[in-house]
């Protein structure tokens, strides 16, 4: 029976919330998706799939990457013989990681990521990594993680992948002075972006994790504070925090308020004086402040609906809400993590409507009863709501789209204001009539 279960509102900004908990059918990429911007970030890394040739279709059509490109992953398929006990699958295994590596040298990191076919036939992969691991290195490190449907959703993907490396982080010296650590996969330009920030106050050392070189992991411990840049880390954070690491309680850095308030986490966490810190974010948020002011007059008044997807849904609600004046009808989330989400929760309007986990044919219904101007959902629903009328956004294109800090920010908004001016030119709103509209036609007998 899927049932809708209330749960009870947990923080004052949604005091009088329903939060509704749904068990269903979902509608959502697995966590294989992560490969495409991961791949990309760690670029000594290389991504082995094991998996079917559905697999291997679904990863390349969604990285748009031709099969000459020497891409960074690649799919090792399970076939008719290894699911019939013909073929052992370690040997084979072994086998295409041998010939991967001897062809691919420049690899100093390989991850065996598992799937729904290797998760019913009961591969171990993480022995298997075990084994590969102690064979390759110091040369290679051999890693494993699932990124199968059957546990994981689109953008859990990078947490399992972050959490299996937390283990090999080296740990940081008794007596180290405390470091910042940012945890979550940024593209290169927005980690450039943050860096200079926190030098300009002084902040320092920061290290990055996922680190653009496997040689560069940074060391944790209890002298480590790490500030989440993204909010479907559970794991990964979760993990860290068991080797001593400390999490700064902070909203995401989406839009301007977000941004200076993750930033201040880190400020106030290594003492730097709130003028210092003013100075220089100043120039930045005021930028930022400014370039929103254009996307605001075409957002604001406009209702917005979220289907569960990515877990942004609750940081971009709050960021379309304060910042750009938009009406959340429903803001749909996969996962309500509500200690990493409390300060986001706090910041959005009183009475807003979320919803944890996902029952589409339900939510399918009070989207249509809503009839919001704009729907932020997954491919699959992308198409059939646009053909009932419907203004939609690809949750997906906001995971791989730079989206984080103050530079980024307008872009961020724009990318709600282009679905809506694509509607606006296929179907145009006719002007009104004016005066003398109504007597021209009067005297030609309209």
């Amino acid at each position: 029976m899927n049932a809708v279960i209330p749960i009870q509102p947990a923080l004052p900004g949604c005091a009088d919330a329903p939060v509704l908990r749904e068990r269903g059918q979902r509608e959502v990429f697995c966590g294989l998706t992560g490969i495409i911007w991961l791949h990309r970030k760690i670029q000594d890394a290389f991504f082995l799939v094991v998996g079917s040739r559905t697999c291997a279709h679904l990863i390349q059509s969604a990285a748009g990457v031709m099969i000459f490109a020497e891409p960074r992953f690649a799919t090792a398929i399970i076939d008719e013989r290894d699911l019939a006990g013909l073929a052992d699958c370690n040997d084979e295994l072994d086998r295409v990681v041998t010939r991967l590596l001897a062809r691919r040298p420049e690899i100093k990191l390989l991850f065996l990521v598992g799937s729904c076919p290797s998760e019913v036939i009961k591969l171990d992969l993480s022995r298997a990594a075990q084994r590969l691991s102690g064979r390759f290195l110091p040369d290679v490190r051999v890693l494993n993680y699932s990124g199968s449907g059957i546990e994981t959703t689109f953008t859990q993907g990078e947490d399992a992948c972050l959490a299996s490396m937390v283990p090999s982080l080296p740990p940081a010296k008794a007596e180290a002075a405390p470091a910042l650590m940012v945890v979550g996969a940024l593209a290169d330009v927005v980690e450039d972006q943050f860096t200079r920030l926190f030098q300009a106050m002084g902040l320092g050392p920061v290290a990055f994790f996922p680190p653009r070189q496997a040689d560069r992991l940074p060391a944790v411990g209890p002298n480590t504070r790490f500030l989440l840049a993204q909010p479907f880390l559970a794991d990964t954070a979760a993990a860290l925090e068991a080797r001593g690491a400390e999490r700064l309680v902070a909203p995401f850095p989406l839009g301007v308020e977000g941004t200076t308030a993750w930033l201040q986490a880190a400020a106030n966490a290594f003492d730097i004086s709130e003028t210092l810190f003013q100075a220089v974010i100043g120039p930045a948020r005021e930028r930022a402040t400014a370039a929103l002011s254009r996307q605001r007059t075409q957002l604001a008044g406009k209702q917005i609906f979220f289907f569960p997807d990515s877990q942004l849904e609750i940081p971009l609600a709050r960021f379309l809400s304060r910042e750009l004046g938009m009406v959340l009808t429903e803001v749909g989330t996969p996962y309500l993590h509500r200690q990493h989400m409390a300060p986001e929760l706090a910041l959005l309007p009183a009475g807003t409507l979320l919803s944890e986990g996902q029952h589409v044919e339900n939510q399918l219904d009070r989207c249509r009863a809503a009839r919001p101007d704009i729907v932020v959902c997954g491919l699959g629903l992308a198409n059939p709501l646009e053909a009932e009328g419907m203004t939609t956004k690809w949750a997906i294109e906001l995971v791989f789209t730079p989206i984080q800090g103050y530079e980024q920010a307008a872009d961020l908004a724009e990318l709600f204001c282009r679905p809506l001016l694509r509607r606006q030119r296929i179907h145009p709103v006719p002007a009104p009539l004016t005066l003398g509209d109504t007597l021209a036609a009067s005297a030609a007998g309209g």
